[in-house]
């Protein structure tokens, strides 16, 4: 009896010491102690610490609901926040294991009452606290997954009333808050729900709130304000839910919550207050963008457009449109930026330039994007014209008193072709281009008065008012090599250009018939026409000096490690996109499609700061 009872307390010491400690990577130890169920489905140590500190483990292995249920009565007990967020971490563990969605609200719930407590005498967790980030996040999942209609996909944006494992949640909802000058927000996904490809990065300004990614829809009856009106019809637009919860800690005593949605834009503010402090409300800019991008016609459009005027780049909903997109409502005190593609291409192809912009939050504070899109095979003088039109317009419908300053230090970037007609908006041309075609002063032909206003805006160019910098990228100032070979005119030869300005030009020799010196006039050139080097007007545009009042800048690509002088980009030399002059060159070693470059993105950036005479 003795030996036995001596074996049985010898035996744990040949084990050794019950704890111990051993080296191991770094890495793995993080891992251990950061894990939580968003990152890896698995619980975080803060959870099962809460476990086993109240003997649940084994009962939340068995059933689950009883251990939160037993947990949930003794949330009131401590004033740590260890358990109330334990009840959020393992409310959204049961949810995906069971599919019970009203878990996924309790943990938003929870999650809320440990951020935002209230009345409780509870101080708020400091932001140092690894709780803050894990618990903003199973708040913003929480809400998102539990507020999903029954086919999982867009999130139901409403009234209502929620059961929870605990009680009722009784939501109230301002319906206007669907109103955006003229369209109804629709159509709400989860963003986290959307995997990206396309784009280098993606994106997101932390914070508190569900973001979701919306659609648009036309309200019948109501005038569109006059930026919406420039709105891409398929935009998707970032916008954030938040469930602002009513005394969290009585509620959850009671088992009955009062909370009101809340639906955010970043166009309006990107920060809201709670128990008196303000949290950053988070929104997913890049799946936003993304969701645009690959649902937008710009693809097709893109060797479509240039092959023929006929096909419309963009219709807007009250007319027919002029090609200047925005894709968030104009912002008074903020610079615009201009964004010009260049041949068989589109806006789409600035998407990282957008994406890496609109993330910056000192240029989203100073400036906003706008895009323009143009049939590339027209003649370059007619798309500038259209350019010029386009930008004059949208400057007297958002500002009719001239009261914004911002609106007139606007900033354009022209890439390739997109160069040429950013150029042609710097300079002031006389009649240099006219004389090229025409003998006759232009003021004694006869033509109607719409006629008489196209030609003019197509061959007569003056610095236009509001431009003050210009960004060149890979632009051929004195054309492209590629549009002089057999293959560029065989593309030309199937480009048709407007058929309206055909006739129109048709109309004035046959109205002058007695003047000889309209005989160019009988053939209309496209963009490669007007590329080749060979040609008047790109020789003329090259002479012309951009005016002194607007600053310019040059990116210029080149391929391979050679000498910049000496080399391309594979469409435009570099001796071609070269001007003398320019406040910078910038040298990227690229092929043409340089817009999306990170030296290039980076590039922008620091001319952006530059305008506005701060540092990045």
């Amino acid at each position: 009896m003795l030996g036995a009872l001596l074996a049985a307390v010898a035996l744990p010491a040949c084990g050794g010491a019950p704890v111990r400690v051993e080296l191991a990577p770094p890495t793995l130890v993080q891992r251990e102690l950061t894990r939580n169920v968003l990152v890896d489905g698995e619980l975080s140590a803060i959870s099962h610490q809460a476990l086993q500190r109240h003997g649940l483990s084994d009962v939340w292995r068995r059933d689950p609901p009883a251990a939160l249920a037993e947990l949930h009565g003794r949330a009131g007990l401590t004033r740590g926040g260890f358990r109330m967020f334990a009840l959020a971490e393992l409310s959204y563990a049961h949810a995906q294991e069971s599919g019970d969605r009203s878990y996924y609200l309790a943990a938003a719930v929870y999650a809320y009452t440990l951020l935002f407590p209230g009345d409780d005498e509870r101080a708020p967790l400091q932001a140092a606290d690894p709780r803050v980030r894990i618990a903003c996040d199973l708040y913003n999942r929480g809400l998102a997954e539990g507020l999903k209609r029954p086919d999982g996909e867009e999130v139901e944006i409403g009234p209502s009333t929620q059961r929870l494992p605990f009680g009722t949640l009784e939501i109230a909802f301002d319906s206007g808050e669907l109103d955006y000058g003229g369209y109804r927000l629709e159509r709400f996904l989860p963003a986290a729900d959307l995997r990206i490809f396309g784009l280098r990065n993606r994106y997101r300004r932390a914070g508190v709130g569900a973001p979701l990614v919306a659609g648009l829809a036309r309200e019948d009856g109501l005038a569109l304000d006059a930026d919406r009106r420039r709105f891409p019809e398929e935009l998707r637009l970032p916008v954030t839910a938040f469930l602002r919860i009513a005394a969290p800690n009585a509620s959850l005593k009671r088992g009955r919550f009062e909370a009101e949605l809340e639906l955010h834009s970043q166009d309006d503010d990107l920060s809201l207050e709670v128990d008196g402090r303000r949290w950053p409300l988070e929104f997913e800019t890049s799946s936003a963008l993304a969701t645009t991008l690959a649902d937008s016609p710009w693809w097709d459009f893109e060797l479509a457009g240039f092959l023929s005027y006929a096909v419309r780049p963009f219709r807007d909903v009250e007319g027919d449109g002029d090609g200047l997109l925005l894709v968030h409502p104009y912002r008074p005190g903020r610079i615009p930026v201009v964004l010009v593609h260049g041949t068989a291409s589109s806006p789409g192809r600035w998407a990282d330039l957008v994406n890496e912009l609109e993330i910056d939050p000192d240029v989203w504070d100073r400036f906003q994007i706008w895009l323009y899109i143009y049939n590339t095979g027209n003649p370059v003088p007619y798309s500038a014209g259209n350019l010029r039109q386009a930008l004059d317009r949208a400057v007297a419908e958002l500002d009719p008193g001239g009261a914004d300053a911002a609106l007139r230090q606007m900033v354009l970037i022209g890439h390739s072709q997109g160069g040429l007609l950013t150029k042609l908006l710097t300079v002031d041309s006389g009649d240099r281009f006219w004389r090229r075609s025409a003998d006759v002063p232009f003021e004694e032909l006869e033509m109607d008065v719409e006629t008489r206003a196209i030609l003019r805006r197509t061959a007569f160019f003056t610095p236009a008012p509001y431009i003050t910098r210009v960004v060149f990228i890979c632009t051929p100032h004195r054309g492209s090599y590629l549009a002089g070979l057999s293959l560029a005119r065989v593309a030309s030869s199937l480009v048709t250009v407007p058929t309206d300005l055909v006739e129109r030009v048709r109309h004035v020799v046959t109205l002058n018939q007695g003047r000889q010196a309209l005989d160019s006039f009988r053939g209309l050139p496209t963009s490669i026409d007007d590329m080749n080097p060979a040609s008047g007007f790109i020789q003329v545009l090259a002479s012309l000096p951009i005016s002194p009042a607007i600053t310019a800048h040059s990116i210029i690509a080149v391929r391979g490690n050679g000498p910049p002088e000496k080399g391309s980009d594979g469409v435009v030399t570099y001796q071609s996109a070269h001007l003398d002059g320019v406040r910078s060159e910038t040298i990227v070693r690229s092929g043409h499609s340089a817009q999306g470059h990170p030296t290039t993105i980076e590039e922008i950036r620091r001319i952006l700061f530059e305008h506005v005479g701060t540092t990045p």
